[in-house]
């Protein structure tokens, strides 16, 4: 014996030392990870256990699955420095979704309008007019030319005359020329304009004189008789495609494009489905009044991700104790035998022989009246009843979870399906036919359809302004009860518990769609009469058995919203639109201190050179700062921390050195911030960080032979890991920046500190 119990125990040494499997630790960090939403440092150790194992699938699995995960949280952090205008960080941001996910075409499209957009801004700054390598469609004016008078100063004019000699006045005033159509015919007419800007007094003349008036050049203004002919014959329009961005279908972007219509009387409009875009030619009025209905409509519809609970319980119990005896007694005779000498009974036939060697062959059970005072107890036998002892106890519980989540947008309709399809006989078949030779299958002229068994849901969100979701909710939730024959054929029983309804729920309030509770109970008790109720001795003389069947269906809805409607102020402000047969927007006036409206073009009137401001800007010493000053992260978040450089001149190479805490947080990588580059060419940047010191150094410059960079922006992003609670300055001790001629140039360096709660 002892023999086996060592070889058993050295087989089991073997098996958890050598044989068995070992627990991946990198997999378990990547879990843990991917429950803190630290996407990147899951991804890391996910890829580390695939290196370690890379034939196993869920290794793989969860790594795909992270590195897309990784990419959208760049992506969408990249989305929101956009919206706040931190251009660069959104570049730093769109970079690191990149170099997740190369394959994300995503990433690489809005790496490319960023940084046109910084260009742009770039551009916009440095206001240089000097354009070295135009394109073809820059050459062309985006709008028609602006009145450039030699004066804003108010016009104050009252006087009774001829419409014509009104215009003429005015444009002197502004130091303009004016000129006519020769369909124009004057009126006299009676004006008053006390202290009006040069529009609001061309306006109110023209409505006087039933004209209408447009700049032909800066300086020459061209008046012409208001009716639609001439509208048609003089009035400018301008091209503009506008990209929607929101919509699914062809049919959305249909609906939009007949609003339009509608809405404004546009004659020239065209779809363009294969771009999502609309490409219109109109008055620049009717222009900025569809760039607004756009803008407000083309908006991310609402999104709704319903969690659905499916909880069904079965359970049987079934008890049986007891000792269930016969209710039969059998009684049989053997008289023939018993009064005949030398006779035997052999399988119930009695043979009897005599000294003549006569053998005489009688069935049993035959007995004659003259045999019945010969009886015995040997001519019979009584078969007593037998007792069967049952002692059975059974107790079955099956739990079935179904907990899908359904991920839908607004007013769209998702279904999910998760079980078989079960083929159904349809249509006409017929009976087995028997022939001599042959069978007819009755599968010869059937028809089978598939029917959906499992869990089967349709919903169609709506999702309010106050955060309510409406849902038409169809829960359908069946299984194969059983078979049943027809014709021939096996048809499958199907149960089936389906809920229909509408709804409106909260975001995250729990709904009970439905709960099905069913219960069968079964006891039964064979056995003696009299004896069996006995409580002690009814074991031993009867058989008593109970049985109890439940059944429990309980569903769960509970809707959250993850993209809630972005309707905004601006979205229902009014704006003027002129009247019905003159569709026109009206500015605001600058000179109460407003500002135009959101999406309005400029004033039709440049101010003249001489009457800007001008002056020297206040000189402001460069320097160098961390955006956030302050950041507070939680252990395992990933945090990026921008370096910006502010009234830099000429700045060509910056190398410098950043301090912080390692016990605190670490520095996982150091990117270019689009400042240095100017957000059109590549530039150096040599990185060494030590993670035991808390140093890195840094070393950024421009290419060879080009100039240096003006003004202010990100030079530099820091991706920073929290990895324990405290607090870790960020300094920036040694910095040595060089303009294009290899000078220093001065800066203040930077202070900054991470907070771990």
């Amino acid at each position: 014996m002892r023999p086996l119990a060592c070889l058993a125990i050295l087989s089991l040494s073997v098996c958890l030392f050598v044989g068995c499997p070992k627990k991946n630790e990198d997999f378990d960090e990547g879990r843990k990870a991917e429950a803190l939403m630290d996407y990147d440092t899951a991804l890391v150790h996910y890829e580390r256990a695939l290196r370690a194992d890379p034939m196993n699938t869920e290794y793989r699995l969860r790594t795909l699955h992270m590195r897309s995960e990784a990419s959208n949280h760049h992506l969408e952090q990249g989305e929101k420095a956009k919206q706040s205008g931190d251009l660069q960080l959104a570049l730093a941001e769109f970079e690191k979704a990149r170099s997740i996910d190369p394959s994300d075409s995503a990433a690489d499209q809005e790496i490319h309008k960023t940084m046109l957009d910084i260009a742009a801004t770039a551009s916009a700054k440095s206001a240089s007019p000097l354009n070295l390598n135009p394109d073809d469609d820059e050459q062309l004016l985006a709008a028609p030319p602006d009145l450039k008078p030699l004066s804003l100063a108010p016009i104050n004019l009252k006087m009774t005359n001829d419409s014509r000699v009104a215009f003429e006045t005015i444009a002197k005033l502004a130091g303009l020329s004016v000129i006519f159509d020769p369909d124009y015919t004057s009126r006299r007419i009676s004006v008053e304009l006390p202290n009006v800007t040069l529009e609001e007094a061309l306006d109110d003349v023209s409505l006087e004189g039933k004209a209408f008036w447009k700049p032909l050049s800066t300086n020459v203004v061209f008046v012409a008789p208001d009716n639609p002919q001439k509208r048609r014959d003089f009035e400018e329009e301008e091209v503009r495609v506008f990209y929607l961005s929101n919509t699914l279908t062809s049919q959305d972007l249909t609906e939009i494009v007949t609003g339009l219509r509608q809405l404004l009387d546009l004659r020239r409009l065209s779809q363009v489905n294969a771009q999502n875009a609309i490409v219109i030619r109109d008055t620049p009025d009717k222009l900025m009044l569809a760039s607004k209905i756009i803008r407000d409509i083309d908006k991310a519809k609402p999104e709704v991700l319903i969690h659905v609970q499916v909880l069904s319980a079965d359970r049987d119990r079934l008890r049986d104790l007891g000792i269930n005896p016969g209710t039969s007694v059998a009684l049989t005779f053997n008289p023939r035998c018993a009064v005949e000498p030398n006779s035997t009974t052999t399988d119930g036939v009695c043979t009897s022989s005599s000294t003549t060697s006569t053998t005489t062959t009688t069935t049993v059970g035959q007995i004659t009246l003259n045999n019945l005072r010969n009886l015995s107890t040997q001519d019979y036998s009584l078969t007593l009843p037998s007792a069967v002892a049952d002692a059975v106890l059974t107790d079955d519980k099956t739990t079935v979870i179904q907990d899908p989540e359904v991920r839908v947008s607004d007013g769209a309709k998702a279904s999910l399906k998760i079980g078989e399809r079960v083929p159904v006989a349809t249509g006409s078949f017929e009976a087995g036919v028997t022939a001599t030779t042959t069978t007819v299958s009755p599968l010869v002229n059937t028809q089978f359809q598939y029917i959906d068994v499992g869990v089967n849901i349709d919903v169609m969100p709506r999702v309010h302004p106050d955060g309510d979701v409406s849902m038409k909710l169809t829960v359908d939730i069946s299984s194969i009860a059983g078979e049943s024959d027809i014709g021939g054929i096996e048809q499958p029983v199907i149960a089936q518990h389906k809920i229909e309804h509408d709804i409106r729920l909260k975001d995250g309030e729990v709904s009970v769609l439905g709960g099905l509770i069913e219960r069968d109970e079964t006891t039964n008790r064979t056995g003696i009469p009299g004896i069996s109720q006995i409580p002690f001795a009814r074991y031993f003389a009867s058989d008593n058995s109970h049985e109890l069947n439940d059944q429990e269906l309980l569903i769960v809805l509970t809707p959250h919203v993850i993209r809630f409607p972005s309707i905004s102020e601006d979205d229902l402000r009014t704006l003027a639109a002129g009247t019905d047969s003159n569709t026109r927007v009206y500015r605001e006036d600058e000179s109460a201190g407003t500002s135009p409206p959101t999406g309005t073009p400029e004033m039709r009137f440049a101010a003249p050179r001489d009457q800007i401001p001008q002056g020297p800007e206040p000189a402001t010493a460069a320097s160098l700062n961390f955006e956030p000053a302050v950041a507070q992260l939680k252990p395992g978040e990933t945090a990026a921390i921008a370096v910006t450089v502010s009234n830099v001149s000429d700045l060509y190479s910056i190398p410098l050195l950043i301090h912080f805490d390692p016990n605190v947080v670490q520095v996982q990588e150091i990117h270019d911030g689009g400042f240095l580059s100017g957000g059109t060419q590549q530039i150096a940047i040599v990185q060494q960080i030590d993670a035991q010191k808390g140093e890195v150094v840094v070393s950024a410059a421009r290419q060879p032979n080009t100039p240096g960079v003006n003004g202010s922006g990100t030079l530099l992003g820091i991706i920073v890991r929290a990895v324990a609670r405290g607090n870790s300055p960020l300094q920036i001790p040694e910095v040595t920046a060089r303009d294009s001629h290899q000078n220093i140039i001065r800066l203040m360096p930077a202070e900054g500190s991470i907070r771990v709660n």
